[in-house]
């Protein structure tokens, strides 16, 4: 905008220069010629006038041009002023109006305005998102947001497909790229077919019985420890093992099909009898004897005395006899079973075209995506810094990490007002949730050594090849191995990011009482810096006060302002929290979706976070008004500016899934569907009901409502 205004200036002031240069060579508007001929012509004739001297004359002239010419000047320097502000009006004006335009269009075609907001908000504010878009083939699911990450891959790759500017060995930038095209090099993926995972030998990074972490040590976040837990399913979900239904059943014979695929492919012999064997182990779970393994993997790193955080103990205890009654071939086949279905997907077409079929049976995606995408997707996962800082560079500015880095304060401001409004919660308690808040670190955007190219470059301290993708990616996992090993003796550093800037994402770490805003999902249509506030609270406000309230749920809070595991509430407030957690778990064990029940304990974490995420994101934006002012409505929309933050915040879910992904969701998703994350939020907010007017008991303002925060 503001270099826009600075051209047109200079553009005017150029035209002025050129109309003085006419006037004075002489050159005058027709009005002055004819005046000063009709008043010659008047001087010249008799009546007993006196006569002027040619000197009287020249020296009248040259007045009469004078003034006219002050005349011009004066008028167009009006005209200029005029226009200057004319334009700095509509350039300000104009772009706010444009923007405003867009945003109803935007609300206004995702909405079926002929459904009672107050019978099923979700359909009144979804309902013509939901007609107008189906789920692509190559997709599980597809929503408004997916939208946004349509745009953001859009970025990426144009970004990826630009020549290289550091050209260096050490040079990230030259890594990411050669590594995205040697993905993409599917005619030499082909031609090498099985032979990559036949012919290397190195350090894989599969689940094999168990996983095996570096991580911080819950109570006492100052340092590392090595994290063990069961682990080793093929498969999403235990229970999909058992065959307990109709759904499970059909996945579990795709699961052996394409078992059998995959080893005919690397050419094993007696595959019916090898596949079977394996899926018997995996239905069995096991695990293996410890001290042995760690010194293998630690060297030096690992003593005796070295502390191991060890998890579902009662799990590893009946490992154990399993391993000693199976026989070593069958454990032998299975761990090579585990590292080949790990790394199929970087091989050739036909391993490509057998993951597909099998996931094609467990999640109903019909298409699969094409190579771009799947390669853009592996540059993300093993270059992400190096693609964030292309990313950031081009399209996020320090402008907009301030405006969010404002929107999160107001949202933690209210949090802090609300903690003494809370009737169920003590003093002591109290003080301990406002030094949690207080203690918070919120990073938003990137983080700074992104801005440094040679900081980046240590990163990614693996050689890369345009012609070698499949060692590409095993130098990429060795590398990483080899970074988590030597955190063991490390000072933890609470500032790293575990998600790169583009990544469409926001997280709460409750072990570094860490809240995270990537640049990723800073972008229209969550966050807009052109569009009314009531829809930037509504849209990001309510994700960042849904991260913000996960310090505070069933799991983020135990954790305390350090981020260590300890219990910070006394009996007496924390009888009274699991109370009101309890109603919670009620309401969303009475949803259904496709006769599956949602999870009320499963989901709870996530909803009390929506719930308490749309309360603090509304009264944030309450504070915005009173600070700022009402806003100006948006044309062709009858909605108050308080209804639309309600109406963002439920197009942010806006969202189509499979009936296939809706089955692994219900069982497997920490978040309940859709639907019911808008409905559970909005129906047990009083203030929803005031601003929509909805009748008492109505669906969307029942009369008895839960609430934590």
């Amino acid at each position: 905008m503001e270099k826009t205004y600075s051209l047109t200036a200079h553009y005017d002031e150029f035209q002025e220069v050129k109309y003085v240069s006419r006037y004075q060579s002489g050159t005058l508007p027709n009005g002055f010629a004819l005046q000063l001929g009709a008043g010659a012509k008047k001087r010249s004739g008799g009546g007993g006038l006196p006569r002027w001297s040619r000197r009287e004359i020249c020296l009248l002239s040259g007045l009469v041009f004078a003034a006219g010419l002050c005349v011009i000047l004066t008028c167009m320097l009006v005209l200029k002023y005029l226009a200057a502000e004319g334009d700095s009006y509509c350039l300000e004006g104009c772009q706010e109006k444009k923007a405003f335009l867009r945003a109803s269009r935007f609300l206004s075609a995702n909405m079926d305005a002929t459904i009672d907001p107050c019978q099923d908000f979700y359909s009144f504010a979804c309902g013509g998102w939901l007609r107008r878009h189906g789920i692509p083939e190559d997709k599980l699911v597809y929503g408004t947001i997916g939208a946004i990450a349509e745009q953001n891959e859009a970025k990426l790759r144009a970004l990826l497909s630009r020549p290289v500017r550091r050209r260096a060995a050490t040079s990230a930038e030259r890594k990411v790229k050669e590594f995205f095209r040697s993905c993409l090099n599917r005619a030499e993926i082909d031609r090498l077919g099985p032979r990559p995972m036949l012919e290397t030998q190195g350090v894989y990074s599969a689940a094999v019985l168990f996983s095996l972490t570096v991580s911080l040590d819950d109570r006492n976040t100052s340092r590392y420890v090595i994290r063990i837990d069961q682990d080793g399913l093929t498969l999403p979900e235990r229970t999909l093992y058992l065959g307990q239904d109709e759904e499970s059943e059909k996945i579990l014979a795709a699961y052996r099909v394409f078992m059998e695929r995959l080893l005919t492919l690397l050419g094993a012999e007696h595959v019916e009898q090898k596949a079977q064997e394996i899926l018997q182990l995996e239905q069995h779970l096991a695990n293996l004897k410890w001290k042995r393994l760690l010194d293998r993997i630690f060297h030096d790193n690992f003593s005796e005395d070295e502390e191991v955080v060890l998890l579902a103990t009662d799990y590893m205890h009946k490992v154990s006899d399993l391993i000693r009654v199976t026989p070593s071939r069958i454990l032998h086949n299975y761990m090579l079973w585990r590292i080949v279905v790990v790394l199929s997907e970087h091989l050739s077409t036909p391993f490509r075209d057998a993951i597909h079929e099998l996931s094609k049976e467990m999640e109903g995606n019909e298409k699969q995506l094409e190579l771009g995408k799947v390669c853009l997707s592996q540059a993300n996962k093993h270059f992400g810094m190096a693609l964030g800082a292309l990313f950031v560079e081009e399209y996020f500015s320090s402008a907009s990490k301030a405006k969010v880095q404002q929107l999160v304060e107001d949202i933690k401001y209210i949090l802090d007002q609300r903690l003494d409004e809370l009737d169920w919660m003590d003093e002591e308690t109290r003080r301990a949730a406002r030094a949690k808040l207080q203690y918070m670190m919120v990073m938003i955007g990137y983080p700074d050594f992104l801005l440094k190219p040679e900081a980046i470059d240590k990163e990614y301290e693996f050689e890369v090849d345009e012609k070698t993708y499949f060692k590409n990616i095993l130098n990429s996992i060795a590398f990483s191995i080899r970074l988590s090993v030597k955190k063991i003796r490390q000072e933890v550093d609470k500032s790293a990011w575990l998600l790169p800037p583009q990544a469409l994402n926001a997280y709460y770490l409750p072990n570094k009482n860490q809240m995270v805003f990537p640049a990723g999902i800073l972008q229209p249509t969550l966050y807009d810096p052109e569009f009314p506030q009531s829809l930037n609270y509504g849209g990001i406000g309510t994700i960042i006060g849904h991260e913000l309230t996960h310090g505070y749920d069933d799991w983020g809070g135990q954790y305390d302002r350090h981020g260590n595991l300890v219990h910070w509430w006394t009996e007496t407030s924390y009888s009274k929290f699991l109370k009101k957690a309890q109603c919670i778990v009620n309401l969303y064990d009475n949803f259904t979706v496709y006769n599956q029940r949602v999870n009320g304990k499963h989901t709870l974490g996530e909803n009390i976070a929506d719930m308490g995420g749309l309360k603090l994101a509304y009264y944030a934006y309450q504070k915005w008004v009173r600070e700022h002012g009402p806003e100006h409505p948006l044309h062709h929309l009858k909605y108050t500016h308080d209804q639309l933050f309600f109406i963002a915040f439920a197009q942010n879910w806006c969202i189509k899934r499979r009936s296939q992904s809706i089955y692994l969701q219900v069982l497997t998703d920490k978040h309940a569907p859709e639907h019911y994350r808008v409905l559970g939020s909005v129906s047990q907010f009083e203030e929803f009901g005031r601003v929509f007017h909805c009748p008492k008991n109505s669906p969307m303002n029942p009369v008895h409502k839960c609430s934590v925060w």
